[in-house]
């Protein structure tokens, strides 16, 4: 199957939400060696599923204040490397930002979700097995629905949905991430979880994917290395030496004082992908560090992913190209364009690396603990 081409929709003007998204994910689209056909579908894509919001000036205040990225832009890029390949590109949105009201907001998310699987020949039954756990009447907490894309040759992405397991309260967060476990085959899988601060997002692959998935996103606070190395529950995968060395990497092993705290640190996230329903176990983990609270700038976080990258043998170059096509800010002017650095396993895969681009749209986040004069000359 092939995507819908862009025909003679006018795209939002360059001073919009859609039309600075939809420009930076052409030159993404170019770092990741999509030919301008398959470009310029997945930009027509992005701005349709942010609906009105992409027609939203920029010199307005944001629509909602979507914790997706720290400027409330309601977009994210993300880059995945993997040894041998180009890395793949993939776009975070929020389809019902903007809607008005968190219930309105989940209700037009579904329907730019089910409108955009509809053209693509995914399936959604998954998704509408839970919808009375994830979409009650009077939605609480911070999301109702974000919608990942994965762009791939052929102009047909995959598809994720992410859903909020405090939907119904945080109270009842455990609760909802257990029965929704349940429902899709997955009976003793909530058992085999590590202990969490919070359950965070319940994610589902939708379509066209090797192997689907169903994935457990939980919060750690003041996580330890070796705290981190100990919460993959996957059977003979992710060492804890390697996770801990990525935690490392990832934090400078925790080596800024109390002085350069800066803002109340994110906290850590796992991840925990179900593909089979024999064991209970999962066969993916990851483990997630909010880089940009343990740097100063981005030229620090551009360091450690470059180290990163460089510890799995993974080529740093894409993700040079990438800040680039994002924004013609230095790194060090800002802090946030590299909001997460992330380390995958999946069974039967090589270890992947996923760096989180922030659009930026809104705000560029000053440096921590520089003034201007030193910003400008960091480096």
């Amino acid at each position: 199957m092939t995507a819908r081409r862009p025909g003679s929709a006018t795209p939002p003007g360059p001073d919009t939400v859609g039309g600075r998204t939809a420009r930076q994910l052409l030159r993404l689209c170019e770092v990741a060696g999509l030919d301008t056909a398959d470009s310029e579908a997945y930009a027509l894509t992005l701005t349709e599923m942010l609906g009105g919001v992409a027609e939203r000036p920029l010199d307005l205040p944001p629509a909602w204040p979507t914790f997706l990225s720290d400027d409330h832009t309601p977009v994210e890029f993300s880059l995945a490397f993997v040894p041998g390949g180009a890395p793949t590109l993939r776009v975070l949105l929020e389809p019902g930002c903007g809607a008005g009201g968190l219930a309105r907001n989940g209700r037009t998310g579904l329907r730019a979700v089910r409108k955009a699987a509809r053209r693509w020949g995914v399936a959604t039954d998954r998704l509408d097995e839970l919808e009375d756990l994830f979409f009650p009447p009077s939605p609480k907490g911070p999301l109702a629905l974000w919608c990942a894309l994965e762009l791939r040759p052929g102009g047909v992405p995959r598809v994720k949905v992410y859903l909020n397991p405090a939907a119904s309260g945080q109270n009842r967060a455990a609760g909802t991430v257990a029965e929704a476990l349940h429902r899709l085959g997955h009976r003793e899988a909530f058992a085999a979880l590590p202990p969490g601060d919070r359950h965070l997002f319940f994610a589902l692959d939708l379509g066209d994917w090797q192997e689907p998935r169903v994935k457990v996103y939980l919060a750690h606070h003041d996580l330890s290395a070796a705290q981190a190395g100990a919460l993959s529950r996957m059977a003979g995968g992710a060492p804890p030496a390697q996770t801990e060395a990525f935690f490392r990497i990832a934090t400078g092993d925790e080596a800024r004082g109390p002085d350069d705290a800066g803002p109340v640190r994110r906290p850590v996230q796992s991840c925990h992908a179900f593909t089979e329903t024999a064991t209970g176990l999962p066969s993916g983990f990851t483990l997630y560090v909010p880089v940009r609270d343990h740097v100063r700038h981005d030229g620090e976080a551009l360091a450690r992913a470059t180290a990163l990258l460089g510890h799995h043998g993974l080529d740093p170059t894409p993700l040079v190209r990438a800040l680039d096509a994002v924004t013609s800010r230095r790194p060090e002017e800002g802090v946030g364009l590299i909001a997460y650095l992330a380390l995958a396993h999946q069974q039967g895969r090589p270890p992947r690396v996923t760096t989180y681009i922030s659009s930026e749209s809104y705000e560029v986040r000053p440096p921590v603990g520089l003034v201007p004069a030193e910003a400008a000359t960091a480096g």
